[in-house]
């Protein structure tokens, strides 16, 4: 068949604006951004997620340097137009007991790495901020989208022994994290640090503490609305609850340690009204461990434990290390390092529903649920368009999973849903903002 030269102009003219919004032949154009963050070689993989199949594919220049050493965490600014990388740095030096001390703001090398957003999902570096703290391990952004929290392991002077208790004998006798606070800029994304207006700093008199304590070795932030909530490796596995203000002060609550029942604590989210933290269970058991389920106490900021709540996770999962609710609030999913079936030795995503009490009932999709996954999970999204589930795996790979809202099932994406990252993948986020 012969086009006339109009329509030979019409079809170059409809090809040209779908090779414009990011659509083949084979996909449906890009609804939304994602990074990956790999500490092998402190790297940020980008990709760019098809509408149609839920596909990945990295835009020019992808990977990107983290713009330091370690990348464990990262926030996309609400607006799309930012992304916060948190290099964990290269540690402090441990002492003959395995205790470790915080002598200096950044002790440890950790840093903030800021990157404008641009066309593809690619990133250009802006600058690096730090913390006031040692080894930052986590970054959260208020509701607001107005202030960065970012989770200090080790607050400055403090001394911790491996079991979060204080090492020196006399002063400086505290084993603390920290959360520094930042106010970010809405139009350069620059963080501007937060002094904290209630304590004064005991070290240099007239001036304001520089941070928010929280609990012994903290590893986890979770927000819900203007609660702040930190989980700690402590002895008794500890939530350390926090208010936010609209001027980014955070203001301790009557209960200002939460014991969380869990024996090895390995995560903490929270959506809505309710937040969940996931319990690996006796350290080198290989056990299924369980899921224990709170409601948000309003403005207490309180963590209320559910009646028949803590859940089991399902067999042969084991090593739950992660949370993610849809974005309905119907449905949770957990994701789990290793199997307890040496036969099947995947990790995987076991699925609950949510229900109206916000207990967990197992998703009855046998033999599937749990569903596998890449090894060594370590973090969960879901897609902008609320489509598709993927997980950032410590073999370098992102897993990519279709969601059925209906059933709350997932399963594989139509092309495939293995997708190569970086190495020694750590967390990962998206974004939908793809003007």
């Amino acid at each position: 068949m012969k086009l006339s030269r109009i329509g030979r102009v019409s079809m170059a003219l409809v090809v040209s604006v779908a090779m414009g919004l990011g659509m083949t032949a084979c996909g449906g154009g890009t609804i939304g951004f994602m990074w990956v963050l790999g500490t092998q070689f402190n790297q940020i993989a980008a990709f760019k997620i098809d509408d149609f199949t839920g596909n990945l594919t990295a835009p020019p220049g992808s990977p990107f340097s983290s713009g330091g050493t370690n990348p464990v965490s990262l926030v996309v600014k609400p607006g799309g137009r930012y992304l916060y990388v948190i290099n964990e740095g290269g540690g402090l030096t441990p002492d003959a007991k395995g205790g470790v001390s915080c002598p200096t703001i950044g002790g440890g090398g950790g840093k903030i790495a800021e990157f404008a957003i641009g066309g593809q999902g690619v990133l250009t570096f802006q600058q690096s901020f730090t913390s006031q703290g040692c080894t930052p391990v986590w970054a959260a952004h208020d509701s607001t989208g107005n202030f960065l929290y970012v989770l200090d392991k080790y607050a400055p002077g403090a001394n911790c022994l491996p079991n979060g208790q204080p090492e020196a004998p006399a002063p400086p006798n505290f084993c603390n994290g920290e959360i520094t606070v930042f106010s970010i800029d809405p139009n350069t994304g620059r963080l501007t640090l937060v002094l904290n207006q209630q304590i004064k700093d005991p070290t240099t008199p007239g001036l304001q503490l520089t941070y928010f304590p929280v609990g012994a070795l903290p590893k986890m932030m979770a927000v819900a609305g203007s609660c702040v909530f930190t989980l700690n490796n402590d002895a008794n596995q500890t939530v350390y609850p926090y208010i936010g203000g609209s001027s980014g002060q955070l203001t301790l609550t009557t209960n200002s340690t939460i014991n969380s029942g869990a024996v090895r604590a390995t995560s903490i989210i929270a959506s809505g009204t309710s937040a969940y933290i996931t319990d690996a269970g006796p350290a080198n058991t290989n056990t299924p461990g369980q899921i224990l389920p709170f409601t948000v106490g309003g403005t207490a900021c309180s963590l209320n434990t559910i009646t028949g709540g803590p859940t089991q996770n399902l067999s042969p999962a084991s090593n739950p290390v992660y949370t993610l609710v849809d974005s309905k609030n119907q449905y949770l999913y957990i994701a789990n390092q290793s199997s307890s079936n040496s036969t099947t030795p995947n990790s995987s995503i076991s699925a609950f529903t949510i229900l109206p009490n916000s207990t967990l009932q197992l998703i009855p999709d046998a033999p599937n649920n749990p569903y596998p996954i890449g090894a060594g999970p370590v973090c969960m999204v879901e897609d902008p368009s609320n489509q598709y589930i993927y997980t950032s795996n410590g073999d370098g790979t992102v897993t990519g999973k279709v969601l059925d809202h209906n059933s709350g099932k997932i399963a594989n994406l139509s092309r495939g849903s293995t997708f190569t990252a970086v190495g020694q993948a750590t967390c990962l986020a998206v974004s939908g903002n793809v003007d």
